[in-house]
């Protein structure tokens, strides 16, 4: 499949609901499975059959998410835009206005993981040409997202972000195709109470003008990585549907690898139990310790003499003698060690290059 559209990846923003760890690091480049989640999101767009994608930017992070794509094994033509300040989905589209031009485009912000092919979507939006598409998920608390209220025909009639009183449970998730005519929409748009320019209002402002809009609701899964809790969800969902078993590294006697454990070059596993599903990065150790499901060990980590469940571990961290760590996201080069008789399991959340002593 080849598409006409451009695309436009959001990877600005600041991330604060994911701090300390996005201190350090774009909440886009975080790992689920150890893979940046802004890596799924270009795997989306690839498969697609999109070629171009203008990729919007941080001054903070911008050469991180550069960095995180480099290799590019999408063939993507990316162009960089730098957005200065975080003013909102719609200023994101105003500043990208040179790259799309008059092309349609694909919006995707890129912190999401969605479960099933965007490219069904975007055929949809080729075949039917509405001025907008969004994609539409049923939460339990949409006062939390922009909602939106559609007719029996996949007609959208009304747009609210973050009501206090919700109209439907439809959250808008983060996926949207637009025509040209967005540009013009956005030109008139004022800053909400939060200062930003609303991509719900644009899209709101198209249906008063009579304008087709159309929504698709998502039937897989949806994530919104903005939390640590998301984010354990997540990386438990990826390894969960799309884990498989891959032993490169070693395996040492006395050990056992079991399920689907993707086991990285140059790892090592001595007098140790993986059970999948699971991810070890290169050159990491495990050594007389436990690695439970749902557990993403990433590049030079090392775990020894502990039990690990149901965690995110950053590259280059060490975990040593930790009775039982659960439910826990773990920065980069960090160090999280027994220092006396702890017994209980931990939960930590704790960002880069720190070291905790329990």
């Amino acid at each position: 499949m080849s598409s006409h559209l451009k695309a436009l990846v959001l990877a600005g923003g600041r991330g604060t609901r994911l701090r300390p760890l996005t201190y350090t690091m774009a909440k886009q480049l975080v790992p689920v499975a150890n893979r940046p989640i802004l890596h799924y999101v270009m795997d989306q767009v690839a498969d697609c059959g999109i070629g171009e994608v203008g990729v919007i930017l941080s001054p903070e992070t911008g050469e991180q998410v550069k960095e995180a794509l480099a290799l590019n094994p999408w063939r993507l033509r990316f162009e960089w835009i730098e957005q200065d300040r975080p003013g909102g989905l719609a200023h994101a589209v105003k500043v990208a206005r040179d790259f799309l031009g008059n092309t349609p485009f694909l919006m995707y912000l890129g912190d999401n993981l969605i479960g099933q092919p965007v490219r069904d979507v975007v055929a949809t939006f080729e075949a039917e040409r509405p001025d907008a598409l969004i994609l539409l998920k049923e939460v339990a608390n949409p006062r939390q997202f922009g909602v939106a209220v559609v007719d029996g025909d996949g007609r959208v009639r009304r747009l609210v972000e973050k009501p206090k009183d919700p109209p439907s449970s439809l959250a808008l998730v983060g996926v949207y195709c637009f025509s040209p005519a967005i540009h013009d929409v956005i030109a008139t748009l004022a800053p909400s109470w939060r200062g930003e320019l609303e991509i719900t209002d644009a899209v709101q402002r198209l249906v008063e003008a009579g304008r087709p809009v159309r929504a698709v609701e998502l039937t897989g899964w949806w994530l919104d990585t903005g939390k640590k809790d998301d984010l354990l969800e997540a990386n438990r969902v990826v390894l969960d549907e799309w884990g498989r078993r891959e032993i490169i590294g070693s395996v040492g006697e006395g050990s056992r690898v079991d399920g689907r454990v993707q086991l990285g070059p140059g790892a090592i596993v001595e007098r140790s139990v993986v059970r999948g599903p699971a991810v070890i990065g290169a050159n990491a150790v495990v050594r007389d310790s436990f690695i439970g499901p749902y557990t993403s060990v990433g590049d030079h980590c090392r775990v020894e003499r502990s039990q690990v469940e149901h965690c995110v571990i950053l590259d280059g961290s060490v975990v040593e003698d930790v009775e039982r760590l659960e439910d826990s996201l773990i920065g980069r080069n960090t160090v999280v060690r027994r220092a006396g008789d702890n017994h209980r399991a931990l939960r930590l959340m704790i960002g880069d290059d720190a070291e905790v002593a329990l």
